[in-house]
């Protein structure tokens, strides 16, 4: 996994806890892929379609390979904060 990758997971979690995040607007297209939220896309990005070829194709090869490798480290993270939570 690289730099790339690590930094869309943490947009990812951000987003899943927050509903927000401070990210690139790329960043933020990426992780509601991840999440499978289109909710959270970024407002000028209402349309699926725009918002997949803004990323390209390396960004869109990241999303693919951490919903296939990688979502256990977003569903361990959001389920970590749910526990703290309820302490």
């Amino acid at each position: 996994m690289n730099n790339d990758m690590t930094r869309l997971i943490e947009v990812a979690i951000e987003l899943l806890l927050d509903g927000e995040s401070a990210a690139s607007t790329s960043e933020q297209i990426a992780a509601a892929f991840i999440l499978n939220n289109m909710g959270l896309l970024p407002y000028q990005y209402e349309d699926v379609i725009y918002a997949w070829q803004r990323l390209g194709h390396q960004w869109q090869g990241y999303v693919t390979d951490i919903k296939e490798q990688h979502m256990a480290l977003i569903v361990k993270r959001d389920t970590d904060n749910m526990a703290h939570a309820d302490n």
